[in-house]
């Protein structure tokens, strides 16, 4: 798959294992993902057939796009690997996870999702602001869901404990193609502090 214009390839994708309680997210999810088809854009993922991970990759999947899934050992059998994905990795552990799916991403999108979104969110958003990649960092914000944590992220940045040109550098859209664009034409303020690794 050849890189686009932008320089993005792959979208490293975080959501739920479950389906939350209105259909608006799954719609959001399935929309997204055929965006992503769409523009030629592949998917990284948990690698999960469960919840909204199993919406995002089967969705992906019946557009055409390639679906690359990174699966720790140790949630084999809790989290249900996706049977039918371009390719599932499997790596030793969670910090292993996360890395990979780092590497293998060009920009990264949360959508709707629980405690492990959020976390993998927010770190991957901390290494941003720390240089450690120059890729961008964007929240999908389907049916208001993000509401909530922007107002908090807004509250840190007024007590002056963010900088306001890190949370400027956050992408929040609430259409696929709006969110799209933004990752297309998103420049970095910051050089990273040591070369990212592809």
């Amino acid at each position: 798959m050849a890189k686009s214009s932008s320089g993005i390839e792959r979208v490293t994708v975080f959501t739920g294992s479950k389906h939350g309680n209105t259909d608006a997210y799954v719609g959001a999810v399935e929309a997204f993902a055929q965006a992503l088809a769409d523009r030629g854009l592949g998917v990284v993922f948990g690698g999960g057939d469960v919840g909204l991970m199993g919406v995002l990759a089967d969705t992906a999947l019946a557009a055409g796009t390639e679906v690359h899934g990174v699966m720790p050992e140790s949630l084999l059998s809790a989290e249900i690997p996706h049977q039918r994905l371009t390719r599932l990795e499997v790596v030793p552990n969670m910090h292993a996870r996360k890395y990979r799916m780092a590497e293998l991403g060009d920009a990264f999108v949360a959508l709707p999702g629980g405690i492990g979104t959020l976390e993998e969110f927010f770190e991957i958003w901390t290494w941003q602001q720390l240089g450690l990649h120059i890729k961008p960092v964007a929240l999908l914000n389907a049916a208001g869901f993000w509401d909530p944590l922007l107002d908090m992220i807004d509250h840190m940045a007024a007590q002056g404990l963010v900088r306001r040109s890190f949370t400027d550098a956050l992408i929040v859209e609430s259409t696929p193609a709006a969110l799209l664009d933004a990752l297309a034409s998103w420049q970095p303020s910051t050089k990273p502090s040591a070369a990212p690794r592809d």
